[in-house]
């Protein structure tokens, strides 16, 4: 694990391989240990660099609200950092929503843009409601919250099938302070649209689906796919909000395959 200090924080990451590189941000309310069978085959390709966003992991909180345009700047920090000067960014969730911050605010930097079970629009008025809602349940009582997000996160039969790989996921999440899971929740809910970027952006965007992801609307994300000059779109049956973990092999070839092309571009 390495540091950089951001903001007079101390901000935690992982990189390993050679080569281009290849960024993979974590999503709500995890770490960069949800990349830990991800890693190793794609650092055979690439150089690869995973984070603890702010307030996860071993980082340390930034503010009492993680923005998302905050968070892309710490990714901008540690490509500093490495002497990188572009990169593909593959962002999971929240971690997509980091990614089209950078995007916006970095787009010299960028290669090209993998939204893993993420999209681009902003939470309209239930949306911001229903964060409000999961503050309010997180400091009340942050296990039963998890407990019952994380099921959510997966295709029924596949947890029946793994009740594994939501343990794993249940360790990670629980382990993450509440003041950080707050203010996560509340960065998400300002965080501003962005699909007039993706109609603008010059570098491939790769959207990855599940058809059983309860947390994601498909036919709006369907059509934010089409947005893009070069959009890609990989949709998964029996696969929910997981796909690194629900369909692995699948996940890794294609990210491997969709940042390979745009280091060539």
């Amino acid at each position: 694990m390495k540091t950089i200090n951001y903001n007079q924080k101390q901000i935690a990451y992982h990189i390993t391989g050679a080569g281009q590189c290849l960024i993979l941000v974590h999503g709500f309310p995890m770490d960069s240990r949800v990349w830990k069978n991800l890693t190793a085959p794609l650092a055979e390709h690439f150089c690869v660099i995973t984070i603890d966003l702010p307030g996860f992991g071993q980082s340390e909180m930034l503010a009492d609200r993680h923005d998302m345009s905050l968070m892309a700047g710490v990714l901008a920090a540690i490509l500093q950092e490495e002497n990188i000067t572009q990169c593909v960014v593959a962002g999971h969730s929240m971690g997509g929503y980091v990614g089209l911050a950078f995007a916006a605010a970095y787009p010299e930097m960028l290669r090209g843009l993998a939204l893993l079970h993420s999209h681009a629009a902003a939470d309209d008025g239930n949306a911001r409601e229903q964060r409000n809602q999961n503050i309010l349940k997180v400091s009340k009582d942050k296990k039963t919250y998890l407990e019952g997000f994380v099921d959510s996160l997966f295709d029924p039969d596949f947890l029946q099938q793994n009740p594994q790989s939501a343990g794993f996921i249940k360790d990670i999440t629980q382990s993450q302070d509440e003041k950080a899971i707050v203010a996560a929740l509340a960065g998400m809910r300002e965080r501003e649209s962005h699909i007039d970027l993706l109609a603008q952006i010059n570098v491939p965007v790769l959207f990855v689906l599940g058809k059983s992801d309860s947390r994601m609307p498909l036919v709006k994300i369907m059509a934010q796919a089409v947005l893009p000059a070069h959009g890609e779109l990989l949709m998964l049956k029996g696969v929910g909000h997981m796909g690194f973990l629900e369909a692995p092999l699948i996940v890794q070839h294609t990210l491997q395959s969709f940042a390979e092309r745009c280091h060539l571009k």
